[in-house]
C-alpha cells in the first residue's frame, strides 16, 4: 500500500467523525509495532518523528525516515509520516525531502507575535513544497522534563477566539491546543476540558490535535473525539510498554545477550497498546 498522506487521512477523520491516532518512532521496533497494532485494530495511523528523535539518532533524519517509509509502504492499512515538535527551521526544510506529507512547526515558546510571524512563514514555506502544517497555540506542558503546568497558569488553556484568529494569521493546516492535557505523562489521569474543545472545534477551521494523549484515560480520549478533536498523539503509553517488557525479560534470564530476544517482546507489547488506543479514538 502506497505511503498514505497525512492530509488525506485528516479529511476523512474529520468527515466521519472519529479520531486519527499517531504514534511516536524512536526506534525502528516502534515503526514495526505500529503498524502491526494499527493492522490490528484495523485503523490509519500516523508514524511521527520528532525533533528529539532525530537528535537520538545523531540529527541524522533519513535512515528512520526511510525506515519508517518501508514500514508504511509494506502495511495493510494506511499509515502517513509526519515530522512532529520542529523548532529547527533546516529539519522543516528536510521533511519533504525525506518523505514525510506533514509537519507539525513548533514556536510555542516564543511570544505570541513572534509565534504567529514565525509560523506564518513557516506555514508558507510548507505548503509552496506540498506540506501540510500543524502548530500549537497554547503550552501542553510536560515537554523535555519541564513540569506539567498548572490549569490556571498562563497559557494553560487555547482559548478559541485567539485559536481562530491564530490560524487565519498563520494559514496551518491543523491545530494543536491545550486542554488539559501534558507532555510525557507516565499515569493516565488528566482531565481535559471538554466544554472548552467543543468551543474550539466551533472556533477553529482546521482540525484540532491533542498533544500528551499518553496520560489521558481511554473514556477522557473517546470523549475528545466526541467533542470534537482529531488527531491523537501518543508517545510515552509506547514507551510504557516497551522498557518494562525488556526489564522483565533481562530479569528473567541475567545470560541473555542476543538484543531479539527482549526487543521481540518489547515489540509486541507495544503492538498491544497501540492496537488499543487505535481503537479506542477511531
Amino acid at each position: 500500500m502506497p505511503v498514505a498522506r497525512t492530509a488525506d487521512l485528516l479529511a476523512a477523520a474529520v468527515a466521519e467523525r472519529r479520531g486519527l491516532p499517531a504514534f511516536n518512532v524512536i526506534t525502528l521496533e516502534h515503526a514495526e509495532a505500529i503498524a502491526a497494532g494499527a493492522e490490528r485494530a484495523g485503523t490509519p495511523a500516523v508514524l511521527q518523528i520528532s525533533q528529539n528523535a532525530v537528535a537520538f539518532h545523531g540529527g541524522r533524519l533519513l535512515p528512520l525516515a526511510r525506515a519508517c517509509a518501508e514500514v508504511a509502504a509494506a502495511a495493510r492499512v494506511p499509515l502517513s509520516l509526519h515530522l512532529d515538535h520542529v523548532e529547527d527551521p533546516d529539519l522543516l526544510r528536510a521533511a519533504p525531502g525525506a518523505g514525510f506529507s506533514s509537519a507539525m512547526f513548533d514556536a510555542s515558546a516564543l511570544p505570541h507575535a513572534e509565534n504567529v510571524k514565525a509560523t506564518a512563514e513557516a506555514a508558507a514555506w510548507a505548503h509552496r513544497h506540498g506540506l501540510h502544517l500543524e502548530a500549537e497555540l497554547g503550552r501542553v506542558g510536560g515537554k523535555d522534563g519541564e513540569p506539567p503546568l498548572g490549569p490556571h497558569a498562563p497559557g494553560a488553556r487555547t482559548d478559541p477566539d485567539e485559536a481562530a484568529a491564530y490560524v487565519a494569521d498563520t494559514g496551518v493546516d491543523a491545530l494543536a491546543v491545550a486542554v488539559g492535557s501534558s507532555h510525557a505523562m507516565t499515569t493516565r489521569s488528566a482531565a481535559l476540558d471538554h466544554p472548552l474543545i467543543r468551543r474550539l472545534a466551533g472556533a477553529v477551521p482546521v482540525p484540532l490535535v491533542l498533544h500528551g494523549s499518553s496520560g489521558v484515560p481511554d473514556a477522557e480520549l473517546a470523549a475528545a473525539v466526541a467533542a470534537g478533536m482529531v488527531k491523537i498523539n501518543i508517545g510515552t503509553a509506547l514507551n510504557l510498554a516497551f522498557t518494562p517488557a525488556v526489564r522483565r525479560h533481562l530479569a528473567a534470564d541475567d545470560r541473555v545477550t542476543d538484543p531479539r530476544k527482549y526487543l521481540a517482546p518489547a515489540r509486541t507489547a507495544m503492538s498491544e497498546v497501540v492496537a488499543h488506543l487505535a481503537t479506542v479514538v477511531h
